[in-house]
């Protein structure tokens, strides 16, 4: 399919351990009339106005969200699992325009 979405290189462990960072294999659209990173949501509300963002908040126990260039943060709730939302995130990023 023509679908874009982005490839995920790599997940790598933070220094806090409720947090992970995702390297893409490709540059993340700049948000439209947005043109600086990064972009930071502690709220699906907040994040409502980034598609991508938006996107990811609909993934079970995602908390916040920080996209930068060609990587971004995902924080997740401390009864999510790991296993779960990566999964879903990595779904989620795959289908995203």
């Amino acid at each position: 399919s023509a679908c874009m979405g982005y490839r995920v290189r790599e997940f790598q462990e933070t220094p806090n351990p409720g947090a992970v960072k995702i390297v893409l294999e490709g540059p993340i659209s700049p948000l439209e009339g947005q043109g600086g990173t990064p972009r930071s949501y502690r709220s699906a509300e907040s994040a409502a106005i980034d598609p991508l963002a938006a996107r990811l908040f609909r993934v079970a126990g995602v908390e916040n969200v920080l996209i930068s260039t060609d990587w971004l943060t995902v924080g997740k709730k401390p009864e999510a699992t790991w296993k779960s939302v990566k999964s879903a995130v990595e779904k989620a990023l795959g289908e995203a325009e």
